[in-house]
């Protein structure tokens, strides 16, 4: 679905993601992650992210963290209490703690011993998360950043995961220099998902107009009601994901 498609969607019409379906494009989104990888140059993994504390392979090496933390009850349970003890030393949210730890557990791969885990990591995450059992996926957490709320365990897996690894790899693009490779079936779904939510957490209504791939036309309320936004697809979701500063309807967090 693209801007140019001429198709206007109501966002009430859009659900949030079911476990199926998240989990379908996360395992889409490594491989979109691994292939991506596969491209880079030596300096490429050493060029600087738009995350302050990482270049490309720090980014990549959280990522895998992450993955090897869904694959794994024990490395999940090793990560979090490491977590809870750079959070108690350094303060600040746990989100950024368990990434710090996940980065600092693989600081040795280098980038082929990076792709060769990440490989294996893949689909061992996807089938792990694909077995978690409906009752679990109903539990609740308190997270504090970037928003205070409580989560269910399901929206962290379904969700949340997700688009992490989407952010990085538009992150990854844009440190590299390399075009993200953008479909309205995969990056268009992702980014409809994100309108959505948008939507639930402001609760005003708009227009909304998103140019690219990815894109597509979304409106709340009846027509000509509340604010009327126009720009790229990537750039909305770098701007609700705080890499880009945003002002009335878009300085409403969605976390990614």
């Amino acid at each position: 679905m693209t801007a140019t498609d001429h198709r206007t969607v109501d966002v009430t019409s859009l659900g949030p993601l079911s476990h199926q379906e998240g989990l379908d494009l996360f395992a889409a989104e490594l491989d979109q992650l691994l292939a991506l990888m596969q491209t880079l140059s030596p300096e490429d993994w050493t060029a600087q992210t738009e995350c302050p504390d990482w270049d490309v392979r720090r980014m990549m090496l959280h990522v895998l963290g992450a993955g090897e933390g869904g694959a794994s009850f024990r490395e999940f349970g090793h990560q979090m209490m490491a977590a809870r003890r750079y959070q108690k030393e350094h303060g600040g949210p746990q989100e950024a703690a368990l990434s710090a730890t996940q980065v600092a557990d693989r600081l040795a791969l280098d980038p082929q011993a990076l792709m060769a885990r990440f490989t294996t990591m893949a689909p061992a995450c996807v089938r792990a998360r694909r077995r978690l059992p409906s009752l679990m996926r109903k539990a609740s957490l308190t997270v504090d950043g970037p928003v205070v709320e409580r989560w269910t365990l399901g929206y962290l897996i379904d969700t949340i995961y997700l688009r992490d690894a989407w952010m990085h790899r538009i992150d990854v693009c844009r440190a590299t220099g390399h075009a993200p490779v953008l479909t309205p079936e995969h990056d268009g779904r992702i980014v409809a998902d994100v309108v959505a939510e948008w939507s639930r957490r402001h609760g005003q209504p708009f227009t909304l107009v998103l140019d690219g791939p990815a894109g597509g036309t979304f409106v709340a309320g009846r027509s000509g009601e509340g604010e009327h936004l126009h720009l790229d697809a990537v750039e909305f979701c770098r701007t609700l994901a705080g890499r880009l500063p945003g002002s009335g309807l878009l300085a409403t967090v969605v976390p990614f």
